[in-house]
């Protein structure tokens, strides 16, 4: 009798170290908090820009930090959407374009305090644009489609302004990112382009771009953009130490202030889906979400 039992007992035992081994699997799995971020810029400088800030979360929160790089804005909504990652570096639009697709599931943390009043530049090397309306019948350069200082929130002004870039200009091109938009305009590639005010900054003061050559004619009205967001299901005790970690960031620490310079800041401020009302109006005025 106790014949007949044993194999029985021993598919229980198994199925018991399979059920233990899973639990400890996905124990070890929630050590590891995975972030990205849009692809806005070249994956080099996306790499240098979060390697420290990297190292301070993994301090924070006692957990591994993996950054997992993506090809494009698209793919880091669908990660967020499919738990891939758990939180990303987004643009306003594609926090939006997130929380329609999460059906409001993904939550921004923090945002750059420079995020509530945030700018695009329109950039030219051709002395004869010096307006807007002198854009007409010129080649002009976005971004990326999904990029909200690089495409949505200048498209919307321009519209504002009256002037179509689909009918009024002699080709629309899109770049990927801000950088790239800078190099479209000052190899000529383009008549001009518009990127975000911090890129233009930046590249700027790396004497990346010549601004003797390649100048600033028109600035958009400020509006929210990027964020910190973190997926849906996210554990809210985790949710709260990131976020405060974030706003924890102080300039007077030497090792934090070069975390808040390679983010182009001095300080993290607390944001939330409210913010991004403007941003949702202004994509579904411009036709870019239904």
């Amino acid at each position: 009798m106790l014949h007949n039992r044993v194999p029985h007992i021993l598919k229980r035992l198994a199925a018991i170290v399979l059920l233990g081994l899973a639990c400890v699997a996905a124990v070890h799995a929630q050590d590891v908090l995975r972030v990205s971020a849009i692809p806005d810029e070249a994956p080099t400088e996306l790499q240098r820009k979060f390697a420290p800030l990297g190292k301070y979360l993994e301090k924070a929160t006692g957990m591994k930090v993996k950054f997992v790089p993506v090809t494009d804005y698209a793919a880091v909504v669908e990660s967020l959407a499919t738990g891939k990652i758990d939180m990303a570096w987004l643009g306003g639009f594609t926090y939006v374009q997130s929380k329609l697709r999460t059906n409001g599931a993904t939550i921004p943390i923090v945002q750059r305090q420079e995020d509530a009043t945030f700018t695009s530049k329109f950039i030219t090397a051709n002395p004869k644009i010096k307006a807007l309306t002198d854009l007409k019948g010129h080649t002009f350069v976005f971004g990326a489609p999904s990029s909200t200082s690089g495409h949505l929130m200048p498209r919307y002004f321009l519209l504002r302004a009256g002037i179509d870039p689909d009918r009024d200009f002699r080709t629309v091109a899109y770049s990927g990112a801000h950088d790239a938009t800078a190099a479209f305009v000052q190899s000529g590639r383009a008549d001009a382009g518009v990127l975000n005010a911090s890129v233009w900054d930046k590249l700027v003061e790396q004497h990346k771009v010549d601004p003797d050559k390649v100048r600033v004619f028109a600035v958009t009205p400020p509006f929210y953009d990027y964020n910190w967001t973190v997926r849906g299901g996210l554990d809210p005790a985790l949710r709260k130490t990131l976020t405060d970690a974030f706003l924890r960031l102080d300039p007077r620490n030497p090792e934090q202030k070069q975390i808040l310079a390679l983010q182009r800041t001095v300080k993290y401020i607390p944001t939330q889906p409210e913010n991004y009302a403007g941003i949702e109006a202004a994509a579904r005025t411009a036709g870019l979400i239904k």
